[in-house]
């Protein structure tokens, strides 16, 4: 990582802004904190999507196991896009 590149880190503000980590390495602790919590997201997003596929193959789960189920899916994928978003333009800026 350059000294002027930013990185979006996997998690926001508690008002839901972005937040950005500056650093001349990609090992320093909050980097690497940062790569522990982005594969965290990223398990936590497969047992969503089986558990999501699981509700919509029950043709008895009610509107509330379904509408539970849709949640958790936009929160994981929230945390998806922002993890590929970020690791998008980690490769950029080192293809320069």
């Amino acid at each position: 990582m350059s000294d002027d590149m930013l990185r979006l880190l996997p998690w926001t503000t508690p008002d839901g802004k972005p937040c950005y980590l500056s650093a001349a390495s990609d090992h320093s602790r909050l980097s690497l904190l940062a790569d522990d919590v982005e594969a965290a997201q990223l398990d936590s997003g497969e047992q969503v999507l089986d558990g999501a596929r699981a509700v919509l193959g029950d043709t008895k789960a009610g509107e509330r196991a379904v509408r539970f189920a849709l949640t958790r899916a936009t929160e994981s994928l929230e945390d998806v896009l922002r993890i590929a978003v970020s690791r998008g333009e980690r490769i950029e800026a080192g293809e320069t």
